[in-house]
């Protein structure tokens, strides 16, 4: 039985040979047949379509370059629209790539020249509306007593500058006017004879105590009616300062209250604030005085409009983000603090980089209250501080003979990291042919970048479609976006006369085997 075994391993090793021929055979002339489909039937192609038949030589996919294809379709993995790979580019160089003009329709590549010309910034933010808390006031006790009425009885009212408010009892006050009546009748007994000595200090002690009584918070009418009654008031009433409305209580009636005790909070609402929240990387745009657009969710559709009077100097580290004041008129009462918006703040930007605004360039301002802004150099009107000029602020002038900055289409440039990646159409070149070129940008505005270098007025540059271009030189191991240096193109799947060859020297192996 063994004898019969061992001849007959050579017969099967001859078969298994043969077969292998045959198909190696077979894959040959179907290689040949897909790579010139002509040569089999005998038929010549027209000379233009032989050309693009040596171009073009598989189609593939940009995002997975690892798909070739003998012809155009889907990619099996993410359905995109496959592109093809052109054989021939010896004469382009090593980040360049070129195409036929039906590749570029196929790959929709499209372009713009570079261009210089003043662009506009819009930076959103959200926020919400707040008190102005320079027209916040506390209605407190200039006195220590016992509250004996509250003519304000909840939060909400709306009070006018000069309202009673509150009704205090109060010991120290009628010893402070028992003081004045005395100092009265002091006054009163000095005779024409009497020394100035005498007379001087007899009037100094009365002014004493007048300037007591308005210190304890008495009004000059008072003091005047217990001047000429000649009687101490039991109570004082404390009287609203300013007008607006009561937004919080702080005691009751029956309340003993020592000096300084706030009894009530009154904010004036003709006139809010606005604090939005604006990205660090928006902050180059944003400038004192600038005009600032907004809605609310209470009123669709209506735009309210503000001044920036505020940014804060502090970045928050949780939300990465800048508190932006802006100051708004509200004499209608729209506004309620705590209300959401959603704001928009337009900058142009001059060739600088800066922002530029007809109304704030060439002016002085207070750079402690920005809402002091005067034509000449002088002092705040405020506090006093000598104001600067707003160019150190960052504003220009607006100029029409400044050169407008070059900017490209925010679509144009591939960012990786700390690298941008345009491609640039060359000129005179037979076919369309794009060179990838390493650019630096400045800041976004809009939907342009400023170009700080690397570009020139009037190149053609790719908009839609670089990102295909750039798989391509990946493919052809060139450098690109992803591939600074270049590299291995991806390795396809191998099929055909080297896995034969690989099965052949396969099936060698276990013959041997089975001979041992």
């Amino acid at each position: 039985m063994d004898k019969i075994v061992h001849k007959s391993l050579p017969a099967a090793r001859t078969v298994k040979i043969a077969v292998f021929v045959v198909l190696a055979f077979l894959a040959g002339y179907l290689l040949r047949s897909f790579l010139h489909p002509n040569s089999a039937t005998g038929k010549h192609k027209h000379p233009s379509e032989q050309v693009l038949a040596q171009e073009t030589v598989w189609w593939t996919c940009s995002m997975h370059p690892q798909i070739r294809q003998p012809k155009p379709g889907k990619c099996p993995i993410c359905f995109m629209d496959l592109i093809p790979v052109a054989a021939a580019q010896a004469e382009v160089g090593p980040r360049e790539v070129s195409f036929s003009e039906e590749s570029i329709k196929l790959m929709e590549v499209e372009t713009t020249p570079v261009e210089r010309k003043f662009v506009t910034a819009e930076i959103r933010m959200v926020g919400k509306v707040d008190y102005d808390e320079t027209r916040v006031k506390n209605i407190a006790a200039w006195v220590a007593g016992r509250i004996d009425r509250l003519y304000v009885d909840f939060t909400g009212i709306t009070v006018n500058k000069g309202d009673h408010m509150v009704e205090l009892y109060s010991p120290e006050l009628i010893s402070a006017q028992a003081e004045l009546l005395a100092a009265l009748q002091s006054a009163a007994g000095i005779k024409p004879e009497s020394s100035d000595l005498m007379k001087s200090s007899t009037s100094a002690t009365l002014e004493a105590a007048r300037e007591k009584l308005r210190l304890l918070g008495l009004a000059k009418g008072q003091i005047d009616g217990i001047e000429s009654s000649g009687k101490t008031l039991t109570r004082i009433t404390i009287y609203s300062p300013i007008g607006g409305i009561v937004i919080q209580k702080h005691a009751t009636e029956g309340t003993y209250v020592s000096t300084g005790t706030p009894i009530y909070t009154v904010a004036d609402l003709s006139r809010l604030w606005v604090k939005l929240d604006a990205y660090e990387s928006d902050l180059v745009w944003i400038r004192y005085g600038q005009e600032v657009e907004f809605t609310t969710e209470a009123y669709p559709g209506e735009v309210f409009k503000g001044t920036i009077r505020f940014v804060d100097p502090v970045l928050n580290d949780s939300t990465r983000t800048v508190k932006v004041r802006v100051n708004v008129d509200n004499v209608d009462g729209e506004l309620k603090p705590e209300m959401l918006v959603k704001a928009v703040v337009r900058s142009n930007i001059a060739g600088s980089g800066k922002v530029m605004d007809a109304e704030m360039a060439g002016k002085w301002i207070c750079p402690m209250h920005p809402d002091v802004v005067k034509d000449t150099a002088g002092s705040c009107d405020i506090c006093g501080m000598d104001l600067v000029t707003t160019e150190s602020l960052g504003y220009v002038k607006v100029d029409a003979s400044q050169q407008p900055p070059l900017v490209v289409p925010a679509s144009a440039p591939l960012i990786t990291g700390k690298r941008a990646v345009v491609y640039v159409r060359l000129p005179d070149k037979k076919k369309p042919t794009f060179q990838g070129r390493e650019i630096v940008l400045g800041s976004r505005a809009g939907d342009y970048y400023i170009v700080q270098s690397g570009l020139a007025e009037g190149e053609i540059i790719v908009t839609n479609g670089n990102f295909k271009i750039d798989s391509a030189l990946q493919i052809q191991a060139k450098p690109s976006m992803m591939s600074p240096e270049g590299g291995a193109a991806p390795a396809g799947h191998q099929h055909g006369v080297g896995q034969m060859k690989q099965e052949i020297e396969r099936s060698d192996v276990e013959s041997k085997n089975h001979k041992h």
